[in-house]
């Protein structure tokens, strides 16, 4: 009987021992994925390979592997095909130079974590460049659903990695003129269709979307619609006569100079196409032109691709 006795708790003990091995084993924790910086995490995402060739060919993994933190907007393989199917001479990201490419790829890119709840209606600036190694703007509206430079939009937001935030978007977005500036911007609506008027004698646009530089003083619809109240016979553009139009445009337009904020002085004097302007800093930033009016600039530094544009709250007239 004690033999029976003890080999019972012999292999109670073996069983004790056995489930207790078993269940050290199940508890084992499951590993934690190593975190990730903004150029693994793509290499981790399929539908962002082309991104990671680019930023590859173009010399930028070491700038996305930094300390950062950064903001990097990330178009997808079919945008990136998208782009390339945009110009016959793109066959593959080889046919598009490194500098071009390398610039195309800064602009997707704000030295910031911006989350998506910190999105609002602004111009942020990328580690894009523009003349004078100005930094280019990129322009956020969040107005009846969030788009970037007018027209790219997210599809998957706040992937978080160790040196920022990935929104995933569904455009490569290219460095915006100071034409696509006006263009993407709803307050300025009226400006474009000025500008685009079928009459005119002068092609700004393609003016306009040359190389440049230029500093542009983009007046608001509100200012637009200022200068329509202020004569009884123009209820619209088209009624006011071709050549004042011409004179009006020319007036806020420098060629050959991209001037920002930082380079005005007081009494400064600029020469536009339709003639001349002077700075007036002794307060808010105003222009002065030769009809004597005094105009706010409300905005300052809407740096593009080919110059910069200054929003102001009046029509200058010369």
């Amino acid at each position: 009987m004690k033999k029976l006795n003890f080999l019972f708790l012999a292999l109670l003990a073996v069983s004790f021992l056995t489930f207790t091995s078993c269940e050290d084993e199940g508890d084992d924790p499951i590993p934690t994925p190593e975190p990730k910086d903004i150029v693994e995490t793509a290499m981790a995402t399929d539908d962002l390979s082309i991104l990671v060739d680019a930023v590859v060919q173009a010399d930028l993994v070491a700038t996305l592997q930094s300390d950062g933190p950064f903001t990097v907007f990330a178009p997808t393989n079919d945008a990136f095909q998208a782009l390339l199917d945009s110009n016959p001479d793109w066959n593959s990201l080889a046919d598009i130079d490194n500098e071009t490419l390398a610039n195309v790829l800064k602009f997707h890119v704000i030295a910031a974590d911006v989350k998506s709840t910190d999105l609002t209606d602004s111009y942020v600036t990328t580690l894009g460049s523009g003349p004078n190694d100005e930094q280019i703007v990129l322009q956020i509206d969040v107005t009846g659903g969030v788009k970037f430079n007018g027209s790219a939009v997210p599809t998957t937001v706040d992937v978080e990695t160790t040196n920022g935030t990935v929104h995933i978007i569904d455009e490569v977005m290219l460095p915006p003129s100071v034409v696509n500036l006006a263009l993407n911007n709803p307050a300025f609506s009226t400006l474009v269709a000025a500008l685009t008027r079928s009459d005119l004698t002068t092609d700004y646009v393609s003016i306009l979307s040359g190389e440049g530089p230029f500093t542009v003083f983009a007046p608001t619809n509100d200012a637009f619609q200022a200068l329509l109240d202020s004569n009884p016979d123009w209820n619209s553009l088209d009624d006011i006569p071709v050549a004042t139009l011409e004179a009006v445009l020319n007036y806020h337009v420098v060629s050959g100079a991209n001037v920002q904020s930082k380079e005005l002085v007081d009494d400064q004097e600029v020469a536009a196409l339709g003639g001349m302007l002077k700075i007036d800093l002794t307060s808010t930033p105003k222009v002065e032109t030769t009809s004597n009016q005094s105009v706010d600039i409300i905005l300052t530094d809407v740096q593009g691709i080919n110059g910069v544009v200054h929003v102001i709250d009046q029509i200058l007239l010369p």
